[in-house]
């Protein structure tokens, strides 16, 4: 289980473009990493766009906010498009990293179970230790707790 103060697990992911993206890269910025089920649907809609609307803020903050889900970087791209959001999207199709994060389990839905990703977000610090660690929570509480925590920062 991943907790406040640990180092966040480096990984390397491909993002929108095909490009190899490593968390480590980000050494020396806060990071927003967000975590969602799947491109296009409405919650993760309004989570992204959520991120979106206060980028400009965050970037002021030296932070950066990245996606991370099981969607195929060309289905990412669409959205990304779409949705104009100016941040990468990473691309987690073995859901390996989101397994490792915690974020992948039993969720329910019109009460059927099944298992996939739960909604989740990290803040990391410049040092790459995690500020903040919210697995399971609703979309716009993920965009209010994750902004005040790097306002604390």
């Amino acid at each position: 289980m991943l907790k406040i103060g640990d180092a966040a697990p480096d990984f390397e992911l491909l993002n929108q473009d095909g490009n190899k993206v490593k968390l480590s890269d980000y050494r020396g910025k806060k990071v927003i990493l967000f975590l969602y089920p799947a491109a296009g649907t409405e919650g993760c809609t309004k989570q992204a766009c959520g991120f979106r609307d206060e980028f400009p803020k965050l970037e002021t903050q030296n932070a950066v906010v990245l996606g991370l889900s099981p969607d195929r970087p060309e289905d990412q791209l669409k959205w990304k498009i779409k949705e104009g959001l100016p941040y990468d999207l990473l691309s987690d199709p073995d859901h390996q990293v989101i397994e490792a994060w915690g974020a992948w389990g039993e969720k329910t839905v019109f009460g059927k179970p099944y298992i996939g990703v739960i909604r989740s977000h990290f803040v990391i610090d410049e040092n790459g230790k995690f500020s903040d660690v919210q697995i399971s929570v609703n979309p716009k509480d993920s965009v209010e707790r994750a902004i005040q925590q790097i306002g604390t920062m």
